[in-house]
């Protein structure tokens, strides 16, 4: 059973059932909507036990403290700056440590876009902690859930409250793929970002940061979906579609500047990607 007696300055908003089965019958919260969500600060005692699991995902974002979570019946350290996600229908009990109680902020989520999101996210629940990289923005989108929810539970809010949770499930995803400061991938793509308009290859690129080649190539296919040398590709098209939208500046000696000796090359790689010469992209509407 769960024990919840409140917490000192809690928020908690919780989405009529009813409400919430009419918002998974209507376009777009049928995809995604928010039925419960909260804020506990310094959470004393906190405990929930649902042997069953419940219908919702549920997302906790722990921002101070620690806690404990068994999901699934393996035991789970839960610490600051990270996120507990918890599939729909999974075994859990969760709570704050006595020693360090957590500060948490959470939703609760339904819909038929949820399985896509918590894979993209890497999340199951043999595996339900993930590092929240940017704290502050996490914990400004579920604040800025439950003050949604807290207005009212209108079908225009609750799509507001979606919308959000929406950016806050894919900004984790986003943090997952990115690399971590000082680790290879990052130093690669730092060296890659300062010099994009020179010829890099791979080995050299791996060798600099202490990888293998085919390490490396992974953790940019994984980060960017693309290869090494498709990311210094994308670098250099984003310089060129810079200069070409903020200046007058030929298109042969932009060429040079992002790395093609080539002026002819470079329009005809331009082109492959924006289905455009650089010119015609040049003369483009894009008020």
């Amino acid at each position: 059973m769960p024990i919840q007696e409140g917490f000192r300055d809690q928020r908690l908003s919780v989405v009529p059932r009813r409400t919430v089965v009419e918002a998974l019958a209507r376009p777009v919260t049928r995809r995604l909507v928010v039925t419960d969500g909260g804020h506990y600060p310094h959470a004393v005692d906190h405990l929930m036990q649902r042997p069953a699991g419940i219908d919702e995902t549920i997302v906790i974002v722990c921002v101070s403290g620690t806690g404990w979570a068994n999901i699934a019946g393996t035991q789970h350290r839960i610490g600051s700056n990270t996120a507990l996600v918890i599939p729909g229908g999974t075994p859990h009990a969760y709570g704050s440590s006595e020693g360090s109680p957590w500060t948490i902020w959470w939703c609760h989520l339904r819909g038929s876009d949820l399985p896509e999101l918590i894979a993209e996210m890497g999340v199951s629940a043999a595996k339900p902690v993930v590092p929240i990289r940017h704290i502050e923005r996490a914990v400004a989108l579920l604040d800025e859930i439950v003050a949604t929810l807290e207005r009212n539970h209108a079908p225009a809010s609750l799509i507001g409250a979606a919308g959000t949770a929406w950016k806050l499930l894919t900004q984790i995803v986003i943090d997952r793929s990115l690399p971590s400061p000082g680790d290879p991938l990052q130093r690669a793509m730092a060296y890659l970002s300062e010099r994009y308009d020179s010829t890099v290859r791979v080995s050299d690129l791996a060798a600099l940061v202490g990888v293998s080649p085919s390490h490396l190539s992974a953790q940019f296919r994984r980060a960017t979906g693309g290869g090494v040398l498709a990311h210094q590709t994308a670098l250099r098209m984003a310089r060129a579609r810079q200069l070409l939208d903020t200046t007058n500046v030929p298109i042969n000696e932009i060429a040079r500047e992002v790395g093609y000796d080539d002026p002819f090359y470079f329009s005809r790689h331009f082109r492959r990607l924006h289905e455009a010469s650089p010119t015609e992209y040049r003369e483009r509407d894009k008020g």
